[in-house]
């Protein structure tokens, strides 16, 4: 039978705090296991928790960026349940007042926007990190994640397929790196994503949801959703029972498995935080943070398509990311030609981080030695080939492309004498070459083009070359 997926998506945001949601621990990663816990994280007997008024003010500011509605009153909630990381055997959450419902983001579709809607926004402690060393029959427990603040932001099932979901994920973290709210480190933890996922016929009611956990990038949300949707429509067809649970993805093996039936809300047994009172939130406070948040992707992504002429494509591009978008306007106040400036950040130092697995702020690249790079190419002094190198050399020496260019001779060689005596030593070596060229094979004049580039160490003007070794073939002739 042909089925339809109903997707929905939970996405843990780890906000960037210094320190942890309820007390003064610092909330670092990468410090030596339980060396940021206290009594208060630990849960011991008699502690009071502290609300982390940052947290909160970055939890609305994520809120209004996604259009919810804030509330006017919120309160913290106790769920109950054992987990060995989970030192209180409960987790201050929010339950039935959340802070923040009914928002919206849309993405791209094809040609086409969608919006998916928001259920829900609410701020929560997360647990400690278990620790399974290999080849080893204990486990370890490090407490330092304990009561680091979340921020868990709940979709409608209003996505159809893994596509959908890649592209939603994707979008939100544009939005939350632009905030400035979290590092959106996946392999730190501080982006994690479950998925809820069923099938139905088209047109019917929604079918029985499974969830997927141990999702650690945006490819393994997509591939699990690929694959749940298969193992449920195997199932069906076989006319077996869809059964509701929690399940992990398994990445060697591409597949799911299951790992526990799946808990309702009764089963944590919520009930209201009493160490913490009802927090009155006054408009003046959501006014004042909405009025200060910064351009946001899809609006930078309207500004770069007007003001600075780009293709949607390249805009999509651009504003992916806060720190490209960023370098690209600050190279065209030493390069004001949009389009080239453009086509060398996704194309030669996209390229170069990509194979190098590096991010942005892991080269040292100045906006302004991107436009001396492209001034260096109008005026003649770099060839295409010789900027490329140039460019290498400057992201990893972090050097001005000009200084580069004088303390290795690098400059094009466009002196008309000079490149006549080349051309004329290219015609003496490969006399073989001017006699096809004579015979009408017109490929020959590029393979003394490559010659003469490769005497002159690169440096030659290729499209002088060319002209000066066609005028002398004519003449031979």
């Amino acid at each position: 039978m042909t089925y339809e997926s109903v997707i929905g998506l939970e996405v843990h945001l780890q906000l960037g705090t210094k320190t942890k949601l309820f007390c003064g621990c610092l909330a670092a990663f990468g410090a030596p296991p339980n060396s940021q816990t206290c009594p208060v994280c630990l849960g011991l007997p008699g502690v009071l928790p502290v609300f982390n008024e940052r947290a909160f003010e970055w939890g609305i500011r994520v809120a209004c960026a996604l259009h919810c509605e804030i509330a006017s009153v919120m309160k913290f909630d106790r769920k109950q349940y054992f987990y060995p990381d989970l030192p209180k055997n409960y987790q201050i959450s929010q339950y039935d007042q959340p802070l923040a419902q009914h928002g919206h983001l849309d993405i791209a579709v094809g040609e086409q926007t969608k919006r998916v809607r928001i259920r829900r926004i609410h701020l929560e402690e997360d647990a400690g990190k278990l620790l399974h060393e290999a080849h080893q029959t204990d486990s370890f427990v490090d407490f330092n994640r304990t009561g680091v603040p979340l921020l868990e932001i709940v979709t409608e099932p209003d996505l159809r397929t893994s596509e959908e979901a890649y592209e939603y994920l994707v979008e939100l973290k544009a939005i939350l790196q632009y905030l400035d709210v979290s590092t959106c480190n996946m392999e730190e933890g501080s982006l994690r994503c479950d998925t809820n996922v069923s099938l139905r016929t088209p047109g019917t009611a929604m079918g029985v949801k499974v969830e997927v956990k141990n999702l650690n990038s945006f490819r393994a949300v997509k591939q699990a959703l690929e694959y749940e949707a298969k193992r449920q429509a195997i199932a069906l067809d076989r006319g077996e029972r869809i059964v509701q649970e929690t399940r992990l993805w398994n990445a060697k093996k591409q597949m799911t498995d299951s790992m526990r039936s799946k808990e309702e809300a009764a089963d944590y047994r919520y009930f209201p935080e009493p160490d913490l009172v009802p927090f009155v939130i006054e408009p003046q406070a959501v006014n004042r943070i909405r009025s200060g948040l910064p351009e946001l992707p899809a609006q930078r992504r309207v500004r770069f398509q007007r003001t600075h002429q780009l293709s949607p494509y390249d805009a999509q591009v651009l504003t992916q990311e806060r720190a490209l978008a960023e370098l690209f306007e600050q190279a065209l106040a030493t390069y004001p030609t949009p389009k080239p400036v453009a086509n060398w950040i996704m194309g030669e130092l996209s390229a170069y981080l990509n194979t190098r697995g590096l991010a942005l702020d892991q080269v040292k690249l100045r906006p302004e030695w991107l436009g001396h790079l492209l001034q260096l190419v109008d005026a003649g002094t770099l060839s295409g080939k010789m900027a490329k190198e140039v460019f290498v050399q400057m992201l990893e020496r972090g050097m001005d492309p000009a200084r580069l260019v004088d303390e290795g001779g690098l400059r094009q060689i466009v002196d008309g004498g000079a490149l006549e005596q080349i051309a004329d030593e290219v015609l003496q070596v490969f006399p073989k070459s001017v006699a096809d060229y004579a015979n009408g094979k017109a490929n020959a004049l590029m393979y003394l083009v490559g010659q003469a580039m490769k005497r002159s160490q690169g440096k030659a003007n290729p499209q002088q070359m060319t002209d000066i070794l066609k005028r002398k073939l004519i003449q031979t002739k």
